[in-house]
Parts: structure tokens; sequence; C-alpha cells
């Protein structure tokens, strides 16, 4: 009997398992070739970028949708009804190799989803074109579900592989940039070759003049943010990272070789208003000089209690104490050794008599004002340093050897 033109189909139980079995066997490189023209037609990303070679995304489209079909067929039961597939960890591998190579390739993982969409739109239409006799509308109800469940299902797939091999890439990534960073702060880049990969890796010119920060207690991002007005105001270029020991580095590309100095007490006035605390080097002449860098902004930090920024260029006296320890301990002991043996407090204070005479370039009035005290109480504690010393200090101004002895004991060589 023939069906009237306003009949509906009866449900055919053979009918979807035939179309699907079609649709895999007959139908995979056709769906493939428009998949492949939508792509490019719709999904600006991948002609934009040109990250997926041509021949991949070929395979790919075709592995995908040969998958989604296969999950199809086998989902679909004698009665003509869907269930779910037992295992589909084997239908899902297309699914995982594209997700991982679109990372790789660094395509965004937002515009690998958007081709699956395109994709199950794809089969969709190809399988309404060629169900013929068409199927009953419960068929075609179930069979959309199912479609679009096993394309939800291997972009899921692609979204974990894609995110997974992001997290690799990024772990190798980092571990690259701590190699590197340690390289260069060991004074690797003496090396051409390894200069060059420094200054492509970091963004930085390779023989451009440059300053080297080293920040205590803070991370990356809050000293690029802490910092970021003096670095637009000076056209600087910067690249930061965290070392092992928590210590923050930055180096700063300096656009010329004049006006270091007005940068670097940009620096320090910005991180005196920040909280920043470290140390900053004098200016040196490139990647191949960023060891000696860091050794200078390494001593200016040294033995800063609070917030601040130290510069090498102000501190070079301490610096100099530094590099020579031994040298440095022996002034301490001579100088300062007999007053570093007695009782805590009276230690402490005539210590600190001695900090501001000298730092009042000998004038006991000066210093009587900062400790505070009468100026009588300053010249009585001198008097006693002076015996206890067998050293003459008031013959004159404060001997050079007794201020560099207190450098030295304020930078914690002692």
């Amino acid at each position: 009997m023939s069906r009237g033109a306003g009949d509906l189909p009866t449900r055919e139980p053979g009918l979807l398992a035939l179309l699907l079995v079609r649709a895999r066997a007959q139908r995979v490189e056709p769906i493939t070739r428009r998949l492949v023209a939508s792509i490019s037609r719709e999904n600006n990303a991948y002609d934009a970028t040109g990250v997926v070679p041509g021949d991949d995304l070929w395979r790919s489209c075709h592995d995908n949708v040969e998958r989604v079909l296969e999950m199809l067929v086998l989902s679909v039961q004698p009665d003509g009804s869907l269930s779910p597939v037992d295992d589909l960890d084997q239908l899902l591998d297309a699914a995982r190799a594209t997700g991982g190579r679109r990372a790789e390739q660094g395509l965004p993982l937002d515009d690998v989803l958007r081709s699956y969409r395109i994709g199950g739109r794809l089969i969709w239409e190809d399988l309404v074109t060629r169900s013929d006799p068409p199927l009953d509308p419960e068929s075609f109800l179930n069979l959309g579900v199912w479609l679009w469940s096993s394309v939800d299902t291997s972009s899921a797939e692609v979204a974990r592989a894609y995110r997974r091999t992001e997290q690799r890439l990024l772990r190798a990534d980092t571990q690259r940039m701590a190699a590197l960073w340690e390289g260069l702060l060991g004074g690797r880049a003496r090396e051409e070759a390894f200069a060059q990969e420094a200054s492509r890796s970091m963004d930085l010119p390779a023989h451009a003049p440059l300053l080297l920060v080293l920040l205590r207690c803070t991370t990356p991002e809050d000293a690029a943010d802490a910092l970021a007005d003096v670095v637009e105001e000076h056209h600087l270029l910067t690249a930061w990272q965290t070392r092992a020991d928590g210590d923050v580095v930055g180096v700063l590309a300096l656009p010329d070789e004049a006006g270091h100095h007005r940068v670097v007490a940009a620096l320090v006035d910005a991180a005196e208003s920040t909280g920043l605390r470290g140390g900053v080097s004098g200016r040196c002449g490139g990647l191949a000089e960023v060891d000696e860098a860091f050794e200078q902004a390494r001593m200016a930090a040294a033995g800063l209690d609070g917030a601040g920024l130290r510069s090498h260029d102000d501190r070079l006296v301490p610096a100099l104490l530094l590099s020579s320890p031994q040298i440095s301990r022996q002034l301490v002991d001579h100088w300062l050794g007999p007053l570093l043996a007695l009782p805590e407090a009276e230690s402490a204070e005539l210590l600190d008599t001695l900090f501001a005479w000298v730092a009042a370039g000998g004038s006991t009035s000066r210093a009587a004002t900062v400790i505070p005290c009468h100026r009588n109480t300053v010249l009585n504690r001198l008097v006693r340093v002076s015996t206890i010393t067998q050293q003459h200090l008031l013959d004159g101004p404060p001997p050079t050897g007794l201020a560099l002895a207190l450098q030295a004991y304020a930078a914690g060589l002692r």
C-alpha cells in the first residue's frame, strides 16, 4: 500500500542501523572534504595562525568524523533504539590525538572546539540528506540526541587532552626558563649563542645597556606592577623570574646609555612607595655581563632590613667590603673587636655613638642630636672607646678605617 502525502513514515528498526553503517562505509571522505572547507571558511584561526598544516587538518577531520560515526553505529540496537557504548576509550583516540597536537601547535582551544561543532553539524546534515527512505520522527530525534552526545563526548576528550598537554608544555617551559635564567646569572651569556637564545626567549636585546634588580619577598607579577610607571616612563624592556631561593630577579634593558642614574633614582623612589626591598646593579653592557650585574645587585641588597631598594652605585664601599670578606672581618676585629667583647648593652651604646659620630663627619654636636643625648656624653663615650680600643679618635676627623669597619659590621661581616 502506498503512503499518502501527509502520512508520517512508520518506524522500521533496521533503517537507522542501515543509514549509519552506510555512512560509516561511504560518507567519511565526503564529509571530511566539506569539513575541511568549512573550517577554512568559518574558523579563521586556522588560516590566520598557520600553525596547523593542511595534511594534519585533513587527517584530524577524517579520523574524528570516522570515530563519531563508529560511536553511532555501535550505539544502535536491533530494535532501532540507541544506547551508550560500553567502552568508548578506543573510540576517543582521534580526539585525544587532536587535542594534544593542537596544544603543541598553540591553536586556541576555543577554535578547536568550534571545529568539532562544525563537524557535528555537517554529519547531521549528511545523515538527514542520505536518509532514504526517511526515518520516522522518533528515530530522527534519537539520532540527533545521540549524535550531539557523541560530539560532546569527543569534544570533552579533546579539551582534556589539550589541557594535559598544555600543562606538560608549561612545566617544560617553566623548567627551561628557570635553567636559562640560572645560566644567564651564572655567566653563560658570554657565549654569543647562549646570549642570542636568552634574548629570543626573554624578548630582550642581547647587547643593550641594562640594569639588574634583585628583590626579596615578592613575586614577578607584583614587582612588575610596582615598577610599571618607571618602566613606561623610561621606555624599558623587562623580564622577571623567581629563583629557587625565592628571590625575584629582573633584567631592565635601557633604551640608551645616557640617563641610567635617573632610572635608578626612579626605581628607588618606586620601591620606597610600594614597599619593595632589594638591590639594583650599576649599568652593564648587555646580557654577557648579567652575572656581574647580579652580584652587584646582591651585594647592594645585603644587610637590608626594611623596605627600600639600595643602589650598587651608591654602595660601592660596602660592595668592596663584601667582595673581600676576610679583609672586612679583619677591619671589624681591629677597630671594633674590643667593643664587641663588652656586655651587650654597653657594646650597643658605644657602637650607636660611633655610627652617629662618623655619619656626622666628626661633629659631636650633630651626633648628640641624632642619638639623642648631651654633647659631653658623646665626648665621654668617644674617650671610653679610645681607651678600650687603644685608638686615638679625637685627634682629627673619624678615621677611614673606623668608617669602613662600621660599614662592614653593618653589612654583617663580623
